[in-house]
């Protein structure tokens, strides 16, 4: 009698929803991890250029992020608390106001919605529309600000928005950053028709940006351009909100990506990495005067996340109290875009895209990123892509990987894309 052994995957295939998308380009099951190294069952190794979406900054398994964890939990100490008083919340906001608040000057009140990015944005928004009475949001082409409703209203993916089944209204899309090319001014149409009592457009309640579009392509805006955006909401009573849920927790070199650009949202969305470990948690920082949601007019189940109160604790003490960690990440930045543009070169209308350690390389042939990430999973790379069609390679490794891991991932990158498009133009 012959016996059949079903493959590893059978009962993903099986069981799980077709919604599944991440494990269709890399179909190994995963078992361990470890700072930038993903172990998969068979015990193939594999280098994390992609760090959970952007959730992992500080790597896997951290020892600075474990420990503490760990001790919290043998300690038999609260685990869920909804939005009730606990030791752990009182730590991590205490870590959070003297390392990162205090010490850019930046007056919040700290919200804890649900624990996922969406949720961050869908307060946000709701808050604004409450404090202003108004209801409609402008935000960009090209924007992700998450996958709920509300959130989804304000996204500019035609494929995602398709998913919602009903119209998603409420909100308009602005042109972003060099949108046209420069061809024409910035903010133009927008300061036109807030001006012209005639254009029929209401003034939106808010404006929602991203420093850098993680989902949409890694376009990053320049610093001054943000900084007229700003200028802008102020000057017409408009609620800026900066969604740093990718972008934040350091991603662009800075905890917050808009530190340089000189200003300070209204209200500012965190997630993915502010727990540091992987843990659920999300933040939304609002300017006191806009704190006006009444006890209990939003929350959730679980924005009471112990446990991602400590870790996330643990990685702001270890990592945000001094400058010493953000010169180092803003210098494995400058080597990962030297890395990619070396690429980049070799291969007509390429062009390097991002802003810090979220940066990679727009390809013209829209076809040609999904065939390098594959090409750099066989490899023993996890890498993925962003873009409306695909079209950029995005790299976005923890932001505690060594230099030599770096510059592995950037060989392993140079050799999948001439395996792809060939050698292309030689220095």
């Amino acid at each position: 009698m012959t016996t059949t052994t079903e493959p590893a995957t059978a009962i993903f295939d099986s069981l799980e929803s077709q919604v599944r998308s991440y494990c269709r380009s890399w179909p190994a099951v995963m078992t361990h991890s470890q700072g930038s190294t993903v172990t998969s069952e068979d015990g193939r190794e594999f280098l994390d250029f992609f760090a959970g979406a952007g959730a992992l900054n500080y790597g896997h398994n951290n020892p600075a992020l474990l420990d503490p964890l760990l001790d919290y939990l043998r300690e038999g100490r609260i685990l869920h608390s909804l939005d009730m008083h606990t030791s752990a919340k009182r730590d991590f906001l205490q870590a959070f106001s003297d390392l990162i608040l205090e010490p850019r000057d930046l007056d919040y009140k700290v919200m804890f919605p649900g624990p996922t990015g969406t949720n961050s944005v869908e307060a946000a928004l709701k808050l604004a529309r409450k404090v202003t009475g108004r209801q409609h949001v402008l935000s960009f082409t090209n924007a992700f600000h998450g996958m709920t409703l509300g959130s989804l209203a304000v996204t500019g993916n035609s494929m995602k928005r398709k998913g919602a089944g009903i119209p998603l209204t409420n909100s308009s899309k602005i042109p972003y950053d060099d949108y046209f090319n420069g061809a024409v001014d910035d903010f133009m149409w927008l300061e036109r028709v807030l001006q012209d009592s005639g254009s029929g457009v209401d003034k939106p309640a808010a404006i929602i940006v991203e420093s850098v579009q993680g989902e949409g392509g890694l376009n990053a805006a320049r610093l001054e351009w943000l900084k007229a955006l700003s200028d802008l909401c102020r000057e017409y009573d408009i609620i800026l909100i900066v969604d740093d849920v990718q972008a934040g927790c350091g991603r662009t070199g800075t905890f917050f990506s808009f530190e340089e650009a000189g200003f300070s949202p209204d209200i500012v969305c965190l997630s993915k990495s502010i727990s540091g470990f992987g843990l659920p948690m999300a933040l939304t920082l609002i300017r006191p005067e806009l704190d006006q949601f009444e006890p209990g007019e939003h929350n959730g189940t679980f924005r009471g996340h112990n446990l991602a109160f400590v870790t996330g604790r643990a990685a702001l003490e270890r990592y945000w109290a001094d400058d010493s960690f953000q010169k180092e990440v803003q210098a494995k930045a400058a080597d990962l875009h030297a890395g990619l543009t070396k690429i980049a070169e070799r291969y007509e209308g390429a062009a390097v895209r991002g802003r810090g350690l979220l940066t990679g390389i727009a390809f013209p042939d829209a076809s040609a990123a999904g065939k390098i990430a594959a090409a750099a999973y066989e490899r023993g790379l996890l890498v993925e892509t962003s873009g409306p069609e695909d079209e950029v390679l995005k790299t976005m490794p923890p932001l505690t990987i060594a230099s030599e891991e770096l510059a592995r991932g950037l060989a392993v990158l140079e050799e999948a894309t001439a395996s792809v498009l060939g050698d292309g133009v030689l220095a």
